[in-house]
This record gives structure tokens, sequence and C-alpha cells, in this order.
């Protein structure tokens, strides 16, 4: 198995998994005092967080339980005593069912030697993937995964004795006082028109724009190689707007004709390109950090400490300049994230940050020095604005959630997270959702064990939501703040995909499903949409009330883009694509954690985020920047 090429020891790795050493830096304080309060009206009646139980503790003995079907409701039968929670989960809560079993059918446990997840990434952000030998048929029933550094690594670990005692614990946070009261709690309205009701009743399903193409069948619009590199590069970022297809390469941004592939224009940059913004405004201009100068040989490594505007309709870089530290001192801030909220540019790195007018360049806001040894860890944008804020010792941190004001950067209000999370990830800021790996407990590298819903105005957690990492399958790059892949949040809710399991009696292939949690009070919805046999299926963005979701292929089929209506969960296919052996090697050698899916009016765009140099053990295959499908 190829290792990806280590980062030398004066260059920090950007982001992925594990949690690779960040340096105390030096603090900044409360920035000005906010004006208006962008994010609205909290929801009603926050619940109250009960205290979690510690790990190790077994329950007690006891006759078997039935388990209720994967992705719904537990109701104890009548007459027996509740069942008791999950390892490691808080006491006297309503348990969540297992994997693929109808309601009030037992659950067989898994035998002796069953594959568990896969262990945490190896290397610089870096996964690898097994050796698949000559002539042997696609494991899991998922295609042929492409032996890169590019694959993510599975791991079969052999399981000495599992004693299932029920699923997930799903609940409604309080304040500490181990009640189990339902706490009631109003929902607000969302960005697009959302219908955010908290009932699962009317979501405002079939509010999404995508439409069904009058053929579903797609064919290859374009495949562009990699670039040659000599060491691990960031290509991050990708957006598409109303005329373009526009990709991150080395030392360039360049726009596509969506349809051909042609180049319709390029943006040179001084140096490599360390981060881009996920989001976009409405005339189509984002952000960039990038290195000043272009590598040598000497100097194989530049410092990312430039930040810029780019226009995707006219293939302009706007404006770069790089900031000192607040601290103090001559040397330019070196920046590891940046993300965009509304016409403010944020930018952090573990030595400063700084916010930007989108359309100027003019510096807005930094975050201040304080005494308590705290930073701006990085900034998640879109609708709002929110900040994880790392304060204490690196052995020991604080971290604290704010939503800030974009223009001033003041906080509007703070949520600290509980002991034991020393990374945390913005899933959304509007709703203000994040995710952490609460004490190490994940298990399976995906820097999550549970989602925090926050109310962005008051501070307040609404819902802790546990994510046992044997049942669902999201991830977050632990380092960095805006980096969580196979999510989507939107009608109040967090959808999440869960792991791989056995389809049916008929299938040899793998399945898995989709399946949403209320943010007001951490319960799951009953909402569940199917991959189907030999599907495997993730979301990849909301559409309105709408979920656009891809689907991973078996061995002898193209991948699928679906739309899910969010108040019927009905499944509408958006496209196919070919099944043809060469085709479907291109599209399925993309890893989803460590890929860009982007879909819209019918196109479907597959990307890579990081790039390294070929290896030999994928001297006879092609490596892809993009893919792209279109209607036929």
């Amino acid at each position: 198995m190829t290792q990806p090429p280590q980062p030398p020891p004066n260059e920090p790795p950007q982001g992925g998994f594990g949690a690779p050493q960040d340096p105390p830096p030096g603090g900044f304080g409360a920035p000005t005092p906010p004006p208006a309060d962008p994010f609205g009206k909290p929801p009603a009646g926050p619940p109250a967080t009960p205290p979690q139980s510690g790990y190790g503790t077994p329950p007690p003995a006891g006759p078997p339980q039935q388990q209720p079907g994967y992705g719904y409701p537990q109701t104890p039968p009548p007459g027996q005593p509740p069942q008791q929670p999950g390892y490691g989960f808080p006491q006297g809560q309503p348990q969540q069912p297992g994997y693929g079993f109808p309601p009030g059918q037992p659950q067989q446990q898994p035998g002796y030697g069953y594959p568990q997840q896969g262990q945490p990434p190896q290397g610089y952000g870096y996964p690898t993937a097994p050796m698949q030998q000559p002539g042997q048929p696609p494991q899991n029933g998922n295609g042929p995964k492409k032996f890169s550094t590019q694959a993510q690594i599975i791991v079969a670990a052999v399981v000495a004795v599992v004693l299932i005692v029920g699923g997930g614990v799903w609940y409604a946070s309080s304040g500490g006082d181990g009640d189990d009261k339902k706490d009631e709690a109003s929902t607000s309205a969302g960005a697009d028109g959302e219908n955010k009701g908290g009932d699962g009743k009317d979501l405002g399903g079939g509010s999404g724009k995508e439409k069904v193409p009058a053929n579903t069948r797609s064919m290859v619009a374009f495949q562009l190689p990699q670039p040659k590199v000599t060491d691990v590069t960031t290509v991050d970022g990708s957006w598409l707007t109303d005329k373009a297809y526009v990709k991150t390469g080395v030392n360039e941004i360049i726009g596509y004709d969506p349809a051909k592939g042609t180049k319709l224009w390029s943006i040179p940059l001084p140096g490599q390109l360390c981060a881009a913004s996920r989001h976009m405004s409405k005339d189509f201009k984002t952000a960039v950090a990038f290195e000043g100068a272009k590598r040598t040989a000497a100097k194989k490594y530049q410092s990312c400490d430039h930040v810029g505007a780019l226009d995707l309709s006219t293939g302009k870089l706007m404006w770069s300049k790089s900031v000192t530290a607040a601290t103090g001192g001559d040397e330019p801030v070196r920046f590891a994230e940046i993300t965009l909220s509304g016409t403010t540019v944020a930018a952090a790195g573990t030595d400063g940050g700084a916010a930007f007018d989108l359309n100027t360049g003019a510096e807005r806001w930094k975050p201040k020095v304080s005494t308590d040894r705290c930073y701006d860890s990085g900034y998640g944008g879109g609708d709002a604005l929110a900040v994880v804020r790392k304060c204490g010792a690196y052995d020991d941190p604080q971290l604290t959630i704010q939503a800030l004001n974009p223009t001033s950067g003041a906080p509007l209000s703070s949520y600290k997270m509980p002991p034991g999370v020393e990374y945390a990830s913005i899933v959304s800021t509007k709703p203000l959702v994040v995710a952490a790996d609460v004490g190490d407990t994940a298990g399976d590298g995906s820097g999550i064990s549970d989602f925090f819903s926050i109310d962005a105005a008051t501070g307040k957690l609404l819902a802790r939501i546990p994510a046992d990492g044997e049942k669902y399958a999201a991830s977050c790059r632990s380092t960095e703040v805006e980096s969580c892949q196979q999510v989507a949040v939107g009608n109040n809710r967090i959808y999440v995909p869960t792991e791989e399991h056995d389809g049916s009696n008929d299938s040899a292939g793998d399945t898995n499903e989709i399946v949403s949690f209320d943010l007001a009070t951490g319960k799951q919805t009953g909402d569940r949409a199917d991959a189907g046999d030999d599907y495997t299926l993730f979301p990849v963005r909301m559409d309105g009330g709408n979920i656009i979701a891809y689907k991973e292929p078996p061995y002898d089929k193209g991948g699928q883009v679906v739309s899910i209506d969010g108040s019927t969960f009905k499944q509408t296919v958006l496209m196919e694509n070919p099944s043809d052996e060469t085709i479907r090697d291109a599209e399925t050698s993309f890893s989803p954690e460590y890929a860009e899916y982007r879909y819209s009016g019918g196109r479907l765009f597959i990307s890579e985020t990081m790039i390294s140099k070929s290896g030999e053990s994928s001297l006879d295959d092609k490596e892809y920047l993009v893919v792209a499908f279109g209607a036929n």
C-alpha cells in the first residue's frame, strides 16, 4: 500500500482527518459591539441538557428485547420494561433501532469477524485504498476503486464479541438536571423560502429548482486529467455559474465550458492555492487563499499569506493582499481556511485571522488579542457567519462556538462546547449546527461523534444528537472548521447517510439509507430514503425543501443523482450515468470524502480536492481532476 508523500516539518498540512499539532498562538478578544442581528428570531423554549453517563459501564443482564427497524423510532412492547441505553449514552432515554430490521422483528447479532468501520486515514490528510487483484470482482458491490492516494482506507477489523444493546440515543439536551422532559420548541423560516416546520408534516417538499431532464440518461461531457505535480497539492474549490464550471488548478483558477470542457478563461495566481471558499455570492464572486510566490527547487513550500477575491463571471482576480497579525509584528498572517458570508470574506490560521470586504478588499476586522490564549480556529460562512474559537492549553483546550456579525466581527452569541472536544466543525450557520468528536469516541476517523444544534441568537443548546460512528457515515476533517461532507441541513433537520450494510437476500452487495433528525428536539424523524440494492447514497446539498443526493453505483452500473422530496421523502431520478466499464471506473475513482460533487441543471461535476505525484501503483490508471456528465 503506497502512502502519500508527507509535508515537510516547516509547513503544516492543510486540513485532513486526524489531529495534527497546531501550536497555541496568541489570543484574540471580542471585537466591537454588533449591529443588527442577522440571524432572525430563535426557536422558543430550548430544551434542557441531561448529563451524560460515563463510558465503560455495561447494561445489566436481562431478557433479549426486540429491535425495531433501522431509521424508525422505537416503542417498547406493552408490558415490557424499557430497554437499557446503548454503550456510553445517558440512562433513561429511548433507544434507536438496529440496521435493517422492521418493527417488532428480533435483531440478530453480527457474527465473529464482521468488518468494522475504517480506521482514521494516515498521512497528509489523505486516505489510501486496498489493493485489488486483477480479475477479482469489486468488493461490496460498489464498483472498482482506483488504488491511489485519493481513495479512502478500508480496514477490516475483527470484533471479539459485540453486545448489541440498541442503537444511538437521540435526545433533547437540557441544562443538566437529568430529567426526561420533552421540550417544545418553535421553528423559524430559513433561507430560500424553506418551510422549516418541526413536525415533519409540511416541509416544503417540491419547492426545489431542479427539474427532471427530458432524458435522465447522461453521457460524459468531458474529463480533465490531473495536472502533473511533484508533491501533495491542494486543488480545493469548484463553482458553477450561469456560464461556466470553475475549478482550481496549480497556480491558477480556470473557467470551463460546462458542456464541452473547453477553457473559457484562466486567472493566474502568484503561488499555489491553499484554501477556497465553498460559498459564492449571487453575482458569482468568491474568495481564495494562496501562497505569495511560486514554489522552487530551493524553496519547495511558500507561506500561505495571501487572500484574494475572484469574479467568476469575468474570470478576474479582483484584489489580493496579505495582513499582519493583531498581535503585532511585521510577519504576515498565514491562512489555513477561508469562507464567505454576504460580502464579508473571513480567513483564519493558527497565528491570526482577518475579514475583508468582498468587493473592495478593505479590511473589516481582526480578532483582537486576549489574555487567555484564545484564537479563531476557523469560520463557517454562507447565510450567516460563525467561528470556532479555541482557548486554553494545547492539551486541554476549551472550544467556543460564536455567531458573529459579519460586518464588525462582534459576537452575537456564544456556546461552550463540552469538555473533551479538541476540534469542532461548522456544518451549517443558519441554522447553526456543529459537529465534533467528543473525547475521541467516534472511533472511525470521521471526526463526528455528535452533532450540536445551537440557537444562534442566544447561544443556547437546542439538541445534542449522538452520531454513532458504526451507524452513520458523514465526515468532517477535524482540523478544518468548514469541511464536512456527505451531510445536509434544511427544513430544520439534519440529513445524514447510514453506514453501508447488507442488502436484501437477492443482493450480494451493500446498501444504505439517508435519515434525518429534528434540530429542535434531536429526535429521529422517521424519514428514510433507501439507496436500493447495491447502491449507496449521501446528501450533496439542499434544493429548497428537497435534498439532492448522489448514489454510488455497483460494479456493473453508473452512478445516479436523485432529488428527495423534503416532505414525502419520495425519490426522483435526475440523472443516471453510463454503465460502460471505462466510464464507471472514472466516475468511481473519486473518494467522496475527498471530492467535490456539483449538480445543477442536468449536469454533474465530480472533482478532486487534493492531488499528488503519481505512484507506481497507479501507473496503469488514468487519474482525473474532473469528470463531468450531462444529459444526452
